[in-house]
């Protein structure tokens, strides 16, 4: 009798764990419309965590219904809030494979970009501006090249004039990012290091800011590598392009591809 009492209460307890699991998982008789609508729901209160659960749900069980798509645009927008950015690229990548033709691809390939300008940004860079150019440019390259893909690809979208001036403040931040480098190797007394870095600067991001710096650099470094003549080259097309006011014309990209290749046959290094 004892062990049909035991037997009983070990049955009623699997039965009650079954009961309990089952009434955890309130959404297994969702709808998709439902589940859609309630992740949708925790995502504009900022409840991401709840939003991708549901989301998750959803895309798992009504993987091809009218909601899938939308579903894996907003769990990226989720992730992305709440500092998944790799899962948030994996869900734009997806949505972009699945849905190449889909409206709102672009926006997929605009939230791209965003998640990684975004994704090496520290709590206190959310709040308060700092030089992006003195950050690991790993991420700004693949966001610029991101924000790029939209304005060639889909240059009548509603993202295609922001993403242009994403791309330009990165593209920016990533040429002084190689000044700074420049810089320290000239504290350091490594000229030519710091000749190869300014070169680089000249030649892959003329039409920045950052390549007059370039050139004041190449004029200083020269000049302590005892070879007055390049440092009198690079003196001449630096004063020549502020006095026109631009360093973006197509003499100055001769000029300077003439001049840079003089120096690179002189040392006997290979340009690349």
């Amino acid at each position: 009798m004892g062990r049909s009492l035991l037997y009983l209460l070990f049955v009623a307890a699997l039965l009650g764990g079954c009961s309990s699991t089952e009434e955890k998982d309130n959404t297994a008789n969702w709808s998709a419309e439902r589940m859609y609508s309630e992740a949708s729901a925790a995502l504009r209160e900022g409840n991401y965590d709840k939003a991708i659960k549901n989301y998750e749900k959803l895309e798992a069980r009504y993987p091809y219904g009218q909601y899938a798509a939308q579903s894996q645009l907003d769990i990226a927008y989720a992730y992305s809030h709440y500092d998944e950015p790799d899962a948030a690229i994996d869900a734009l990548d997806r949505f972009i494979r699945l849905h190449p033709d889909h409206p709102e691809v672009a926006y997929a390939y605009y939230m791209k970009g965003v998640v990684n300008l975004d994704r090496n940004l520290g709590l206190m860079d959310r709040f308060i501006p700092t030089d992006a150019s003195q950050r690991d440019p790993l991420s700004y390259t693949q966001a610029y090249k991101d924000f790029k893909e939209v304005v060639e690809r889909f240059p009548d979208s509603k993202y295609a004039k922001d993403a242009q001036q994403r791309a330009i403040y990165l593209f920016n931040s990533l040429a002084m990012h190689e000044i700074h480098i420049a810089n320290f190797y000239m504290d350091r007394g490594a000229y030519l290091a710091a000749v190869k870095r300014a070169v680089g600067v000249v030649e892959n991001y003329q039409r920045t800011p950052a390549a007059e710096k370039a050139l004041v650099i190449m004029v200083d470094a020269y000049t302590k590598l005892g070879l007055p003549e390049f440092a009198e080259d690079a003196k001449r097309v630096l004063v020549l392009n502020r006095e026109q006011g631009n360093f973006g014309s197509d003499a100055y990209e001769q000029a300077n591809k003439t001049m840079l290749r003089r120096f690179w046959e002189y040392v006997g290094l290979d340009e690349d």
